[in-house]
């Protein structure tokens, strides 16, 4: 609540001074609402977290298979390679 108190003084003189005071009054107590926006914050920060943290896990498991794939790749090149050496030897044997 803001309440305005206006005082006029009056000189003998004639002169007229007036002085206004605006007195606000503070609630004293508080809603509460900082603590929840407070807990929100936190909740968030540590979903994100969380997620973050899979995410990471996921790109290494990811990086995981496709150097399990290309050593495959690899050993099934060095048979064919093999496969074709053998195949050479016995033509040129005929």
């Amino acid at each position: 609540m803001t309440e305005e108190r206006t005082t006029e003084v009056n000189e003998p003189g004639g002169n007229t001074h007036t002085h206004t005071t605006v007195i606000k009054e503070s609630g004293g107590g508080s809603s509460g609402a900082g603590w929840v926006i407070a807990i929100v914050l936190v909740a968030a920060l540590a979903v994100g977290i969380y997620l973050f943290a899979n995410a990471s896990g996921s790109e290494a498991a990811k990086d995981n298979a496709i150097a399990g794939a290309a050593k495959d790749v690899g050993t099934a090149a060095q048979k064919v390679g093999d496969a074709a050496q053998t195949a050479a030897e016995k033509v040129g044997e005929n």
